[in-house]
């Protein structure tokens, strides 16, 4: 026995603990024992018998605390965690402030058999009593098993009624033996009426949960120390060790769920009342509906359903002769009932009117349609602009639309309420940056500002501006800036941000375009290209060209101004001289005033008129304008 004295040491004790009672202390395990049988299947069944099968199963709360925080998630309740039970520690679940409700639930992901269920509860760590706060939220839980996720369809384990702050634990252990996949907590406040102590509002504050199977068969059903022997058919479930039946199935009852119920009752637990059968036969055990159909006055499956108005007899097939008449004889008893009209009270009221006559009018029922025709209720809800179960009610201010559940826009001018009740139309217009009736549109089409009638400036890339300032952020196409980008660069300067400077190589200085930087009044002389920027070396060279040519032309027309000077002041001189030499001759040859002998003469006439002549000649010898210029 030594493997049966490890355990009972070790997993069994840490079983006792769990479920906090000494008695317990794994009972199944200490009658396998007595019963001889062998260490292996011991073993086994201790295994299951103390195993937290709600670890790491997948989990689900109401009304997440910050739903995306892993700190408060569902998860945390069967982490196997509960060393810190406060909000922030991460190993429980939060769920948000000002509920009515809270909803938690495991899901063990099969029906299993189980027997106790053990809740550590928040404490933030501090002493657990009176003072703190949070047992006040503990309060009137209540435990369910279902087999499905709907709490209305499952089996209450636990329901406090009887705690206060003094007595109620941290740590609570219930039991609860019955079959079940899904473990789920649940707390409810009324408003204005919860009982001393408790707390305002509904948390799911658990730190953990654990479950904690019977012996743990996998499969509902079956009993036995193999679990392979078949509960009874009659039964929903069996005693996993002895057969007995703990649930039997609707239509049954008696210990081994032998028994069908008694005559006039069917269902689960056999607490259902039959309806008025045909000829007062009892009802199927199992469904309690009618199979020879139903008495006088009443019809439906279970035969539980009274006559409609205007009908009545067996199966309510025979149709009323008056007004109104008993269901089960078909007596008339008074005039119609409300929503009803002629002769014999079998017309419902129509023309959008209902109630008694058939003389009130309906109110604003969607697409103007009936409204019932006996409360006047309108069944697809109200039209634009009415609210209410009658839709007589017009919406309150701020709202609008079908059934006024649409709010008026916060972008009406003025306040926000007075927006039509039907269309919702800004009875005041849209503030700045809006448009359309209902100004729930953002100017478009490169526009802002009120009654969007302004126009953008020029924001980079063509983007939209700001819809109601104008604004491109300061982010302007390339020749404009400010916060709208509705100015030009200033002069000089160009592009994006208007960071570029100009070239001071334009025609004027520095005057360019404001987008493209291009040169307005053309280049100085040797430049070129749009923005002034590239040498120009041809017009250099053809300016050298023009001024060499001119100074040609010059120096030739000059000079040819000096040759015919010099031409005609040279026949000037040739003129004279020659005037002076015949002038010369005659005196030679009759000049009474000349002496000569026949010796000298040739020497004196040398000497003092040739000469002489010669002389007159020499001057045209002398440095001419022609000479300087070469």
């Amino acid at each position: 026995m030594t493997l049966l004295k490890e355990l009972t040491s070790q997993r069994m004790w840490k079983c006792t603990k769990v479920f906090n009672d000494a008695s317990l202390r794994c009972p199944v395990i200490k009658m396998i024992s007595r019963a001889g049988k062998p260490e292996s299947l011991i073993a086994t069944v201790a295994r299951k018998q103390c195993e937290n099968i709600a670890l790491n199963k997948p989990a689900w709360q109401l009304h997440p605390f910050q739903p995306h925080d892993d700190r408060y998630n569902a998860r945390n309740a069967v982490d196997g965690l509960k060393s810190k039970l406060t909000s922030v520690g991460g190993e429980c679940v939060i769920s948000t402030n000002n509920q009515r409700k809270a909803t938690w639930r495991v899901d063990l992901e099969d029906i299993l058999s189980i027997r106790h269920i053990a809740i550590y509860y928040r404490t933030e760590n501090t002493a657990w009593g009176p003072t703190n706060s949070f047992g006040g939220r503990f309060l009137g839980f209540s435990l369910y098993v279902s087999n499905t996720t709907d709490k209305n369809q499952a089996t209450l384990c636990f329901h406090d009624t009887t705690y206060t702050r003094d007595t109620i634990p941290a740590v609570l252990n219930v039991t609860c033996p019955v079959h079940g996949q899904y473990v789920i907590y649940y707390n409810e406040r009324k408003q204005g009426g919860n009982p001393a102590g408790y707390s305002t509002y509904a948390y799911s504050e658990l730190c953990e949960v654990e479950v904690y199977v019977h012996k743990g068969c996998p499969v509902p059903g079956y009993y036995g120390p193999d679990c392979s022997t078949p509960c009874p058919n009659t039964c929903r479930y069996c005693h996993i060790e002895t057969g007995a039946c703990q649930g039997c199935k609707p239509g049954y009852q008696g210990h081994q769920c032998e028994l069908s119920c008694t005559l006039q009752y069917y269902g689960q637990l056999c607490k259902e009342t039959c309806g008025n059968c045909s000829d007062g036969v009892t009802c199927n055990n199992v469904n309690g509906t009618c199979t020879n159909g139903c008495d006088v006055g009443v019809y439906g499956d279970k035969c539980k359903t009274p006559c409609p108005v205007g009908w009545h007899g067996k199966n309510c097939t025979v149709q009323c002769g008056c007004n109104t008449c008993d269901r089960f004889r078909g007596q008339c008893t008074s005039p119609c009932y409300p929503g009803w009209k002629g002769t014999h009270c079998t017309q419902e009221c129509d023309r959008r009117k209902y109630g008694l006559g058939c003389i009130q009018h309906c109110g604003a029922c969607l697409d103007y349609k009936q409204c019932h025709h006996i409360n006047g209720s309108c069944l697809q809800r109200c039209d634009a602009g009415f609210q209410g179960e009658l839709c007589k009610t017009k919406c309150f201010p701020g709202k609008f639309g079908k059934n006024c559940e649409q709010n008026c826009s916060d972008n009406c001018e003025g306040d926000p309420e007075t927006c039509n009740g039907t269309t919702g139309e800004c009875k005041a217009g849209c503030r700045p940056g809006y448009d359309g009736l209902r100004c729930d549109r953002e100017c478009v089409d490169n526009q802002y500002g009120e009654d969007c009638n302004q126009t953008c400036g020029k924001c980079r890339e063509g983007k939209p501006c700001h819809h109601v300032s104008g604004s491109c952020n300061d982010e302007c196409e390339p020749g404009y800036r400010g916060n709208n980008c509705d100015e030009v660069c200033e002069f000089g300067h160009f592009g994006a941000s208007c960071k570029e400077e100009c070239s001071v190589f334009c025609g004027k200085s520095r005057d360019c375009h404001h987008v493209t930087g291009y040169c307005r009044s053309g280049c100085k002389t040797g430049w070129r290209g749009n923005d002034c920027l590239e040498v120009d070396t041809q017009q250099q060279g053809t300016e050298c060209d023009r001024n060499c040519e001119t100074r040609f032309y010059g120096i030739l027309c000059a000079f040819c101004v000096i040759v015919v000077l010099n031409g005609v002041y040279g026949l000037y001189r040739i003129t004279k001289w020659n005037k002076k030499r015949l002038d010369k001759d005659k005196k030679y040859r009759a000049s009474d005033s000349t002496i000569c002998t026949k010796d000298t003469v040739l020497q004196v006439c040398k000497d003092e008129n040739v000469n002489s002549g010669y002389q007159e000649l020499g001057e045209l010898s002398s440095s001419s304008t022609y000479d300087t210029i070469r």
